[in-house]
């Protein structure tokens, strides 16, 4: 097959040829994506096989390109899946492939006890041990949600391990297997799933940075924190019971604890510099009432306000530390919606300590538009097109962010800003932050309903357009691989003869 060959020879023009073709065959046919999927499905499998290291950017690139197809044009979502499969090509290039483990010899023990190994080998860094506990589970018929409780409590053992990546990309990878039949794909679930373990296993920890314990002992703080949880989480649902039985809207469904106007103080406390407060300040919200969810959300949030305020003096490659918080805190975020945990609560700790500890990246912060500086009688399409001009320049990351608020403010359509962001990422050559910042910032906004104030959902996607604008223009060579694949495919001719 030549998306096949494209892979394994690492071969842009022949992956973009691939695509455009699949692309095509869907547009002439009425099979939706199902092609699209098959062919993510083998992105997915050759990651897996044809890396020793394991699951790592170019899968998550992959996974990534995926989940922003719904929000970018038609014509856009091959471009996408091309980039995605040329990072899993790029990434395997010349690398030794991964070679299946064994699973425990039988009889197997219960998911319990698998659970307990596996936690337990990841603590000693036994890499191979703990993938046999991966392959044994996955052998005895464990689903989705039960993986995902062995990883997840496995990846917040430890503190904010590997600046949040090993979250993130197990995060990724169940998502990625969202999208295929996990049933029907048991090898493959295998093959994702123990791709992640090596990450667990040679995971830094942050327990064992001098950040985290000089001057102020935060992993002590945290663990303190985490004795309260379980008091904590009984008391918010006796609080929400109470409300659920005395509060109704008109519908008839409990309306919310909080609404998006009580989160001012709650961003005072967690953009501050205490550490024992915003601890405390967690643990209050969750007596209170507010669910693990929700708190994730408001978690989230403020790590995406720490790139809404970034200011432009600050070092460069300090973007990189605001995205893995905002990253990590999406992970999080979207773990708790799919299996709300104990362990996994102490993620949304961990990752409002990290934004604790990126509070310098706001001194001072920048300022986030409110009001327009254009005429109010310009052409909101007008606005936009500017968008694309800016960023065909370098660093204008507060022009692009008032441009941003000035088109949402004034009633702009969130589709065809999120569709712009899209295909500007897109002409782009491939960079992994930037591609994490768009599609954590597209789902969190996905997530947001119609009671969140205006203000909040505007400044989720003006710090993904900053981010944008700060990583822009590049060369643009990987989206001239794909414009001449495109033109081949249609029988156009690539140069004109001089006469």
């Amino acid at each position: 097959m030549l998306l096949h060959k494209g892979l394994k020879q690492n071969i842009q023009l022949i992956i973009a040829k691939a695509v455009i073709a699949i692309f095509e065959q869907n547009q002439i046919g009425n099979d939706s994506d199902s092609d699209f999927v098959k062919a993510f499905c083998m992105g997915i499998d050759f990651g897996t096989h044809y890396k020793q290291s394991g699951w790592g950017q170019g899968l998550t690139i992959l996974t990534c390109m995926m989940n922003i197809i719904p929000y970018i044009d038609r014509e856009d979502k091959p471009h996408a899946l091309y980039h995605g499969l040329c990072a899993i090509a790029q990434d395997c290039a010349n690398m030794p492939p991964r070679f299946a483990v064994s699973s425990l010899p039988e009889p197997w023990p219960g998911l319990a006890t698998l659970k307990r190994w596996f936690r337990q080998f990841v603590e000693s860094r036994d890499a191979q041990a703990a993938e046999r506990c991966i392959a044994t589970a996955v052998r005895l018929g464990a689903n989705s949600q039960q993986m995902a409780d062995m990883l997840f409590a496995a990846a917040t053992d430890h503190r904010f391990i590997d600046v949040g990546h090993t979250l993130d990309f197990t995060n990724k990878a169940l998502e990625a297997l969202d999208k295929l039949e996990w049933e029907d794909n048991k090898s493959l679930v295998e093959s994702v799933l123990t791709s992640l373990v090596p990450g667990y296993a040679s995971a830094e920890r942050m327990e064992e940075s001098g950040s985290w314990r000089h001057p102020i002992d935060l992993v002590t703080i945290l663990e303190n924190g985490f004795k309260e949880l379980p008091v904590a989480l009984d008391e918010g649902k006796r609080v929400r019971v109470l409300i659920q039985s005395q509060q109704k809207t008109e519908d008839g469904k409990p309306k919310h604890r909080w609404g998006m106007h009580d989160r001012d103080p709650l961003m005072v406390v967690l953009l501050g510099d205490d550490p024992q407060s915003i601890v405390n300040v967690l643990l209050e919200e969750l007596r209170q009432g507010t669910t693990d969810v929700e708190l994730a959300s408001i978690v989230c949030y403020a790590a995406a306000l720490r790139i809404a305020q970034f200011h432009t003096r600050n070092e460069f490659s300090d973007w990189d530390a605001a995205l893995h918080t905002f990253t990590f805190s999406n992970a999080v975020h979207q773990g708790i919606r799919r299996l709300p945990t104990m362990e996994l609560l102490r993620g949304v700790f961990d990752a409002a300590i990290r934004i604790y500890l990126n509070r310098f990246l706001n001194i001072p912060p920048a300022t986030i538009p409110k009001e327009s500086i254009y005429d109010k009688t310009i052409d909101l399409d007008t606005i936009l097109g500017r968008l694309t001009e800016l960023l065909d320049k370098q660093q204008r990351v507060n022009e692009t962010g008032q441009l941003v608020a000035d088109y949402l403010y004034h009633g702009g359509r969130i589709d065809q800003l999120t569709s712009i962001l899209g295909k500007l990422l897109l002409r782009e050559d491939r960079n992994f932050h930037s591609i994490q910042m768009i599609e954590a910032a597209y789902r969190q906004y996905s997530l947001m309903d119609n009671e969140d104030n205006n203000s909040t959902r505007v400044n989720m996607l003006l710090a993904a357009s900053r981010y944008l604008a700060a990583h822009s223009p590049t060369m643009r060579s990987q989206d001239r691989t794909y414009q001449i694949a495109n033109q081949l495919h249609h029988g156009e001719e690539l140069f004109e003869e001089i006469t």
